[in-house]
């Protein structure tokens, strides 16, 4: 049986502000000389503190608008109950309709003023001020100060969520990670605390990027709400793909001789070849007959994606072909592979062999061209944007300036925040200093290819 250890997530900064902010929060209540509810302090405060410093002005806004809105419809209802009543007061139905049917302009109110958003806090404010003070001896007062308990627990949760140790961020750096076995726990997913992390210092200007063994297609979707905005590095190197714009920037792609060559020749061999190629951005897969129900149930299971465009004939001309792929029994690959090495194509392409982690018993091989490699797609990068120096993260030891082992999945976020904004206060990681050493002696960053599924 597979017991999977029990992976304890760290305290994160939020976690920690939070509790800060609410201290904060009864720090101010005794400086005003107890005066307010520091209740609804610490709910503002623990409302503003959020993941990303973007997000903070929002909900903020959310919060005193809603604020603003709901105590002056409470600020209403009391003024105009004691100019009805002459201070005797509503009977206790009749104040309980009032305070319904006032929900109705207090909604629509936010709703004009577009910030639907806010409708929650102020119907919270008002019920909260029409409810439970309606009848208090001064009313105003506590109108007066629910509206300041919560700019106050505002202000503090702000300025806990922009407030942090002054770092230089190093902007000529472009960091790389692998994916499967660095990035993402299981194969699966990141951390809840990396996804966070990763996503703040992208916001913030982190020249980040993957480079994996995936294709595009297969790399978005599991990429869901991650905010890269630098192309990515796929099909082992073969393409470099931009996720904004839906475009291939660079692919390295077989001469069309050389693709129908090897086609020819896994066709004699008895193999199902699909053939990938790439034109004006669109992916092709041209495909045959299926040899195995591996073969079918890739092409059933991945014919949904809007990336990918199965074709079921032979291609017209084998122009813009990034890569061939077959998929068949470990012991037919392994044979092939062999002749593979005896004509020498081993060393004309670029081949890769590997056992299928899906479909046990199975192998690939992927045939590309033989500059299509991780090192000069991370070359053509590095030289696009113009930085000064690249970082890599990976699980191969030797390979990689960063080695990420097995079920240290935060391993790539937390030591991105050492090298990309390190305190000035603390020393220099030493990674850092050995990068700049190495530019001033010219000496060139090692970016080896991983040959393995990332």
């Amino acid at each position: 049986m597979n017991h999977k250890k029990m992976v304890i997530p760290p305290v994160g900064m939020r976690i920690v502000k939070s509790a800060v902010g609410v201290l904060l929060g009864f720090v101010v209540y005794e400086l005003r000389g107890r005066t307010g509810i520091p209740f609804y302090t610490a709910l503002s405060v623990l409302w503003c503190i959020r993941p990303y410093r973007n997000d903070t002005l929002g909900m903020a806004a959310q919060r005193s608008i809603g604020t603003l809105i709901g105590g002056l419809y409470g600020l209403l209802v009391i003024v105009g109950q004691q100019m009805a009543t002459h201070g005797a007061g509503l009977p206790e139905m009749a104040r309980y309709t009032l305070i319904s049917f006032m929900i109705i302009p207090i909604i629509y109110t936010t709703i004009v003023l577009k910030r639907k958003n806010a409708s929650y806090f102020a119907c919270v404010v008002f019920l909260s001020i029409t409810v439970l003070h309606l009848t208090d001896e001064n009313p105003y007062l506590f109108v007066l100060n629910r509206m300041v308990d919560t700019e106050v627990g505002i202000l503090i949760g702000m300025f806990l969520n922009m407030v942090h140790l002054p770092c230089r961020k190093q902007e000529n750096i472009l960091f790389v990670s692998g994916v499967d076995d660095t990035l993402m726990a299981d194969r699966q997913k990141m951390t809840p605390y990396s996804f966070v992390e990763l996503n703040r210092m992208l916001d913030e200007g982190a020249k980040f990027t993957l480079s994996t063994m995936r294709t595009p297609a297969d790399l978005v979707q599991n990429l869901q709400g991650i905010r890269l905005k630098l192309p990515v590095i796929c099909m082992d190197g073969a393409v470099l793909f931009d996720i904004q714009e839906k475009r291939y920037l660079k692919k390295f792609v077989l001469e069309p001789d050389d693709a129908r060559m090897l086609k020819h020749f896994m066709g004699e061999e008895g193999f199902h070849v699909f053939v990938n190629r790439i034109v004006e951005d669109i992916w092709l897969i041209h495909y045959g007959e299926f040899n195995n129900e591996a073969e079918k149930d890739i092409f059933t299971s991945l014919r949904k994606s809007p990336y990918r465009n199965y074709i079921k004939k032979e291609p017209e001309e084998y122009s813009d072909v990034v890569y061939l792929m077959v998929v068949d029994t470990a012991q037919r690959v392994d044979r092939f592979y062999e002749k593979l090495k005896q004509k020498k194509l081993t060393q004309r392409f670029k081949i890769l062999k590997y056992p299928s982690d899906d479909y046990p018993g199975y192998s690939y091989i992927k045939i590309y061209h033989s500059d299509a490699n991780r090192a000069h797609m991370m070359d053509y990068l590095a030289s696009m944007l113009q930085v000064d120096d690249v970082i890599t993260f990976g699980s191969i030891e030797g390979r990689y300036d960063v080695v990420v082992h097995e079920n240290d999945s935060n391993k790539v976020v937390k030591t991105l925040k050492k090298l990309y904004e390190p305190c000035i206060f603390l020393p220099k990681p030493q990674l850092l200093t050995e990068h700049r050493m190495r530019r001033q002696q010219n000496v060139i960053v090692p970016t080896s290819p991983e040959h393995k599924v990332s």
